[in-house]
């Protein structure tokens, strides 16, 4: 439990340090970005290749990867449940004499769909993204390393959100809310051409094949991953101090409050049922746990602002998990450690 605390330590030192830069303005406007970049497209994917070079394909791939993949489309549709009952009680309010489902009108032969009900799915999509998408990277990666002492666990968090998941709720955002068909070569570039599962994926190629880098090829590879991790850190405490959460109404506020308990409480015990069920036990269980706790992914907002949909909410949901997060999950460390 010491070396728990004491990654904990390690994490909220870099965190505040890059809180601290981002308050000061030292790097300018486009610091954390700069930083955020560098790390994601750079110094990530050495650091995930070096680890999953190294690391046991068969536990990588089998039921951690299952954990995370059930944890995370069982919390978004545990919340897909909950906002359509809301927005049916809450139709039948306001027009009791209005059907409960909604069809689309037809007009000189073209289909028209109801203005409400179009919005309504992207918003269902990217909120429930916020319930379920961790921050596998900026956070997944540190605490793997300083916590768990091993940053292959956070390797099917990252090939699950960045090769599968990310794929289909873009693809079905693409679809509701701007018209557009979805194309198996544009999905297929995204997941081939992402730095992240570049790294992962050749990082198992090279396990499965016993390769080795050579020792002056790796020194290098070795000197940049070293950078992931502050830089990660640092930027992730530098978007903390971009925004002032929960600036909305009372509705707003309780949307953002019911997704974050969603992503803190509900993924993580969801992750733990999951694993015991799969017979999971030890670091193992604990890792797969930790993971469901880390705190929404910061691109969710970025993805919310492309499609400008759930925009406020996904930046709250963000920031609240961010900071909460690191409570939730020292709880779950006591509990499993």
């Amino acid at each position: 439990m010491a070396g728990v605390l004491a990654g904990f330590a390690v994490i909220w030192t870099i965190i505040l340090v890059g809180a601290l830069v981002g308050r000061a303005g030292v790097l300018g406007e486009g610091g954390q970005r700069t930083i955020s970049q560098f790390a994601f497209w750079v110094a990530s994917p050495c650091l995930l290749f070096l680890t999953v070079s190294e690391a046991d394909i068969a536990v990588i791939l089998s039921a951690p990867l299952a954990v995370a993949m059930l944890s995370a489309w069982g919390t978004a549709a545990l919340w897909w449940g909950l906002y359509g009952t809301y927005r049916r009680v809450r139709r039948r309010a306001n027009h009791p004499d209005t059907p409960a489902t909604s069809r689309p009108t037809v007009r000189d032969g073209v289909r028209i769909r109801d203005e409400e009900h179009r919005p309504g799915l992207g918003q269902i999509v990217m909120s429930g993204q916020t319930a379920s998408q961790v921050n596998s990277a900026n956070l997944g990666i540190p605490l793997t390393t300083f916590v768990l002492g091993d940053p292959s666990y956070v390797v099917p968090v990252i090939l699950f959100q960045l090769a599968i998941n990310t794929p289909v709720y873009l693809t079905i955002m693409d679809v509701a809310v701007l018209g557009r068909r979805p194309n198996i070569v544009s999905i297929l570039r995204s997941v081939f051409t992402n730095p992240m599962v570049m790294g992962s994926l050749l990082g198992v190629l090279f396990a499965a094949m016993d390769w080795h880098l050579p020792r002056i090829a790796e020194q290098p590879v070795e000197l940049i991953a070293g950078a992931a991790i502050p830089c990660m850190l640092a930027a992730f405490g530098m978007s903390l101090t971009q925004h002032r959460p929960l600036e909305g109404s009372r509705a707003h506020k309780v949307q953002v409050a019911v997704l974050s308990v969603l992503k803190l409480v509900v993924m993580p015990a969801l992750a733990w049922l999951i694993g015991l069920a799969m017979g999971l036990e030890g670091t193992t269980l604990y890792g797969v746990v930790l993971m469901a706790a880390l705190p929404t992914a910061q691109n969710i907002y970025v993805a919310a602002i492309r499609y400008r949909t759930a925009e406020a909410v996904s930046r709250d949901v963000v920031l609240v998990t961010s900071v909460v997060a690191m409570a939730t999950m020292a709880l779950v460390a006591l509990v499993l450690a």
